[in-house]
């Protein structure tokens, strides 16, 4: 193990995020230097707290299986090299999971029984930014081609992860993404003050002198179908996510000035990174209001901070979550309580068991207010509180709901390929689709979650794809695509 007494002589501790006052007037990410460079003052001991249990439950509540207690003690003896080698071999992307996971492997340390638990997350990150100084981090070419050809449509994690394990097994991998620049979400939907897009250039990099073609700008659906890709390749790997977005059926929805949350964040990221946007979406000088208390909310809420807002709030339908575990989300699950992101450390409104009754429109047509009303749960649905109408002044609203699955018009429509009764395209044990060689994976198949799933499912769809070309795989075993985490 790493310190035998770490967890009885070191206190958990996270690096400081910059003053608020000084990271709302730039999109640099809230850490000063990164993440990387703010924790190495303190990793080393942090690392050393782990307690390389017999049972290390941190595996189980982390889908990718990553080595914890193994790259903690690496880091407590400053092996650096080997660390990062360790926790390669499980995650492709540490850095993208390092900073946008909500680590559900921290809920499930087994110190956090009855203390704080190992700033896992934090190790993580420590050890990938460090390794992109020391160049510890090279691309990995395959020694020779198998000559089989995949298509990989949708260029976020899942995506990104299928991609370089077909690649590095020696199939010739082309990636087709309907954005301008490879990484989807983790381009234009993250926001860069969370993850500054060095972090997708520089392994889309790697990735190309890998081996892996990226065809941008290309539609699949419309630019190029379904049934030719099905055609031209040996195997097609759906990785589009779940990009329906939920909708607010209410009167005045129609009003000006109401968004999606993925209409107004990919405008954003893109004017962060100096591109022109035309008729751009922003919260200078306006009351905001965003529908939606998730992560998406908080993106748009440290956005909306970021542009100038006048105000903003942020409105949930469920009550406040409590600050400790409830009994009924026992360790090691993922608990329910309630969380603060460094976007909600620079200031808004958050509001709870609220929902929307109408908007209001002034004589332009564009919104100019927001009726709500308190909510309690009964009999197993949500129902007003009488007497608790009110009204709140505003010129933005931010649809922030979550999403409904893929987009089955076009692409999945001309593969033909079945959907679950979730909507979510549906595949058997080796991520395989009802049409033969083709394999779906992240959000497109699982639904709406986390980055880890992604990449877990994206290397599991990879196993899938290379046994069904090669006859057998070298690739990590799969996990079932209708595993569920210890975290919900």
């Amino acid at each position: 193990m790493a310190d035998p007494k770490g967890f009885l002589t070191t206190p958990r501790e996270v690096a400081d995020r910059r003053p608020v006052g000084e990271r709302v007037q730039d999109w640099k990410e809230v850490y000063p230097g990164g993440p990387g460079k703010a924790l190495l003052p303190i990793i080393t001991k942090q690392a050393g707290r782990c307690m390389d249990c017999g049972i290390p439950f941190c595996h189980n509540g982390c889908p990718l299986g990553n080595l914890i207690p193994e790259w903690n003690d690496l880091v407590w003896r400053d092996d650096w090299s080997s660390a990062i080698e360790r926790l390669h071999a499980t995650n492709n992307f540490p850095e993208f999971t390092g900073r946008l996971c909500p680590a559900p492997c921290e809920t499930s340390c087994v110190l956090g029984i009855n203390q704080d638990p190992v700033t896992i997350k934090n190790v993580e990150v420590a050890i990938i930014d460090k390794a992109w100084e020391t160049g510890d981090v090279r691309p990995q070419p395959p020694e020779w081609l198998t000559g089989k050809t995949i298509a990989v449509v949708g260029s976020g994690p899942s995506g990104l992860a299928a991609a370089q394990q077909l690649t590095r097994a020696g199939h010739t991998v082309a990636v087709y993404e309907r954005a301008d620049t490879p990484g989807g979400l983790l381009r234009y939907g993250i926001p860069e003050f969370k993850m500054e897009k060095l972090q997708v250039d520089r392994r889309i990099q790697q990735m190309k002198e890998e081996g892996t073609v990226f065809r941008s700008g290309v539609n699949v659906g419309v630019d190029v179908t379904g049934t030719q890709l099905k055609q031209r390749y040996d195997a097609v790997v759906i990785a589009t996510g779940a990009t329906a977005a939920r909708d607010l059926p209410v009167p005045g929805r129609e009003y000006g000035g109401i968004h999606q949350a993925m209409e107004y964040l990919p405008q954003s990221n893109r004017a962060s990174l100096g591109q022109a946007v035309e008729d751009q979406i922003v919260a200078t000088d306006k009351d905001v209001v965003i529908i939606g208390g998730g992560d998406t909310g908080a993106d748009c809420l440290g956005t909306a901070h970021r542009q100038g807002a006048r105000s903003v709030t942020q409105l949930e339908i469920m009550p406040r979550p409590g600050d400790d575990r409830p009994g009924n989300q026992p360790w090691p699950t993922y608990p329910m309580i309630y969380r603060v992101a460094s976007a909600h450390e620079e200031g808004g409104d958050r509001v709870y068991s609220v929902s929307t009754v109408n908007f209001e429109a002034d004589a332009e047509g564009n919104v100019s207010g927001l009726n709500l009303v308190e909510v309690e749960f009964k009999d197993g649905k949500f129902v007003p509180v009488e007497g608790t109408e009110r009204t709140i002044p505003t010129q933005l609203v931010l649809l922030a709901m979550g999403f409904l699955g893929p987009e089955r018009e076009g692409f999945l429509e001309q593969l033909g390929v079945e959907l679950d009764e979730r909507g979510n395209v549906k595949r058997d044990k080796t991520y395989q689709t009802s049409v033969e060689g083709v394999f779906a994976c992240g959000d497109a198949g699982r639904g709406q979650s986390l980055i880890v799933w992604a990449i877990a499912e994206g290397r599991s769809c990879a196993n899938g794809v290379d046994t069904l070309l090669t006859g057998s795989s070298t690739l990590p075993t799969p996990i079932p695509p209708t595993a569920r985490p210890l975290a919900v």
